[in-house]
């Protein structure tokens, strides 16, 4: 009977199993080993190209792992011109960005006027010999200014030639959307507003081509 087929047949199927298993626990034993030395199988490769990247670019810039990161380098200041008109507006009365604005501007040498309401601007409009503006900037969540009443009807008046440029909190994407419909040029996040405020402010400051020195 232990001589019988069965018997070799049993114990072959056990050596089998047995020899099925260890390749595989063998094999998962290096991964772990693997894992401790190097980080993981996936990490280890990432992260060393990460790297890489990173020392290629500008080094002490940006966190470990990403990219570096650039900043917009500053415009050049615009010729002084002390007789030059207003050709930007803002809405703005949050003592932050109302600092900003005014420190940026004075880099560039760039007239921005403050206003409250759409009379003020019209007061100042008259001042400057009816010259449009260029830009006018809301601070969307400007109560007082009351913008989405009041984007439409300087559009109205003032037609293609001024730019409304509105900033607000990144998160209000129903007043982004309803700026937007009532006229606003472009909607900005407070963040990107800021960092691109040097840009804008030299690009809609400098004079009409024609009204030069």
């Amino acid at each position: 009977m232990n001589a019988g087929p069965g018997h070799p047949s049993g114990g072959g199927g056990r050596n089998r199993r047995r020899r099925g298993r260890r390749p595989p626990n063998h094999r998962g034993g290096g991964m772990g080993r693997d894992r401790q030395t190097h980080g993981g199988i996936y990490t280890a490769p990432m992260d060393h190209n990460y790297r890489t990247a990173g020392d290629n670019g500008a080094k002490g810039r940006g966190r470990p792992g990403f990219g570096p990161s650039y900043k917009p380098s500053e415009p050049e200041p615009l010729p002084v011109r002390e007789d030059a008109a207003s050709r930007i507006f803002a809405f703005v009365d949050d003592l932050f960005f109302l600092a900003k604005i005014q420190e940026t501007a004075r880099k560039l040498n760039v007239k921005v006027e403050f206003v409250k309401t759409d009379k003020d601007l019209m007061d100042r409009m008259k001042e400057n010999g009816e010259e449009k503006p260029s830009l006018i900037i809301f601070d969307l969540n400007n109560a007082n200014a009351k913008p989405l009443t009041l984007i439409p009807k300087l559009k109205s008046k003032l037609k293609k030639g001024t730019s409304i440029i509105g900033f607000l909190s990144h998160v209000q994407g129903d007043l982004k959307q309803k700026a937007h419909e009532v006229g606003c040029d472009m909607v900005l996040p407070r963040s990107a507003f800021s960092q691109n405020l040097p840009q804008l402010l030299r690009r809609h400051g400098a004079p009409e081509p024609g009204t030069g020195d």
